[in-house]
C-alpha cells in the first residue's frame, strides 16, 4: 500500500514539473524563445 502512495506522490510531482515547463514555454519564460537579447545567449 505505501508503494502505491509513494508513487502516485511520484507521479504527481512529474506531472506538475511537466506542466510547469509547458506552461514557461507558453508564456515566453523558457529560455528566450530565441530572442538571445532577452536572456542574454541561452544557446
Amino acid at each position: 500500500m505505501g508503494t502505491v502512495i509513494v508513487g502516485a506522490i511520484v507521479l504527481l510531482a512529474i506531472a506538475a514539473a511537466i506542466r510547469s515547463i509547458i506552461k514557461d514555454k507558453r508564456s515566453g519564460k523558457a529560455c528566450c524563445g530565441g530572442d538571445c537579447g532577452h536572456c542574454k545567449g541561452c544557446h
